[in-house]
């Protein structure tokens, strides 16, 4: 088991009342986003607009906001893949959550 079912059904739901909150896409977030939406002019930043559970594999799942004309596409990614301002609320929490999960991964042999 990756995730603890208890703590990213809490956390998920502290998320959730703070929604949109700001997010820094990750250098890699972004190169993929690029590539699946056709060379789309893809910025840093976005608003997390969206939060699902899909489970032990993919965890918490973030809906993105990114500002500019996606052809009426939402693009969704593991909050793993996010960056987050630590003055933000729940940072500390994001943090602890995303460093559980990728060192959970890891021991698993499998990409974080």
């Amino acid at each position: 088991m990756i995730d603890d079912p208890i703590k990213a059904a809490h956390l998920l739901e502290q998320l959730r009342e703070h929604l949109p909150f700001p997010t820094i896409l990750s250098p890699p977030l972004m190169a993929m986003l690029r590539e699946q939406s056709g060379g789309l002019d893809v910025p840093p930043r976005g608003e997390v607009t969206q939060l699902h559970y899909v489970g032990d594999e993919g965890g918490i799942v973030c809906g993105l906001a990114l500002g500019i004309d996606t052809g009426g596409r939402t693009f969704f990614t593991s909050i793993t893949h996010l960056l987050f301002d630590h003055r933000m609320p729940l940072a500390r929490e994001i943090a602890a959550y995303q460093k559980h999960r990728g060192k959970r991964l890891r021991r698993q042999g499998r990409p974080t």
